[in-house]
């Protein structure tokens, strides 16, 4: 089991920035592959980014590609995605996950086998 919790939402302008963090305990937390999502209302959950257990690999949505950044510290047990050039489409609420498995797909919710509970990110126009 991993528990998994989101820090760092906020309310921001459009052209700030947030960094959210997710912290892991439970498992070894360098173990997993983490992701992730994010939900804005009345929308599917869908994928952000990614990360594989070792920090060497990442994966971005084309929607958040060069302004996005993910990154892990696996001594902290931490998670952190780094968000630049926030617009008011990326409001939505974020979720961190974490799965073992090393599928070669990354944007699929259902592959992910531990969620956060969400934090919320409001950008302002």
């Amino acid at each position: 089991q991993v528990q998994l919790v989101e820090s760092g939402g906020g309310l921001v302008q459009a052209g700030g920035s947030l960094r959210l963090s997710c912290a892991g305990s439970g498992r070894v937390f360098s173990n997993y592959n983490m992701a992730w999502f994010r939900q804005a209302p009345g929308k599917e959950r869908e994928f952000v980014t990614a990360i594989t257990w070792s920090g060497g690999s990442t994966y971005y949505a084309d929607s958040v590609k060069g302004r996005f950044t993910i990154s892990r510290d696996n001594a902290k047990n931490t998670v952190s995605l780094q968000m630049n050039s926030l617009k008011p489409e990326d409001t939505a609420v974020y979720y961190c996950a974490a799965r073992r498995s090393y599928i070669t797909i990354w944007n699929q919710e259902g592959l992910y086998n531990y969620w956060g509970q969400g934090t919320q990110v409001t950008v302002s126009s």
